[in-house]
């Protein structure tokens, strides 16, 4: 039986597409490394698989629906790759936004070693 290993823009794509079709914990647990460092804009990073883990099932339980996404621009350099995520939700006992975010993500041995997002905090 032979391994084959994703490249990391194998690996963005299977993340993007994944996400997209609604898996994005199944990505999660797949694509992210135990010691992963994730951050929000400039707010202190949060270090470790289970607590980026517990951050992400928090972020998705404040869903009352996902109506959907894409990722309009996807770039990959060598182990690095940038992601324009633009996400429809419905936040519970809130309203219908549409998120839009880059995600900076650099990769190692196929996982995702850390992770930063910018968004607009004003809207």
């Amino acid at each position: 039986m032979t391994t084959t290993t994703l490249t990391t823009r194998e690996a963005v794509a299977e993340l993007v597409n994944g996400v997209l079709s609604g898996k994005a914990m199944e990505m999660f647990d797949r694509f992210y490394a135990e010691q992963v460092s994730m951050q929000e804009n400039n707010n202190e990073p949060t270090v470790g698989k289970a607590a980026n883990r517990a951050r992400e099932e928090k972020f998705f339980g404040s869903l009352e629906a996902f109506h959907g996404g894409s990722a309009p621009v996807v770039l990959v350099d060598g182990d690095r790759a940038m992601i324009n995520w633009v996400f429809d939700v419905t936040f519970k006992g809130g309203g219908r936004v549409t998120m839009d975010q880059v995600a900076v993500q650099q990769w190692q041995d196929g996982q995702i070693v850390s992770e930063k997002f910018y968004y607009d905090t004003a809207s």
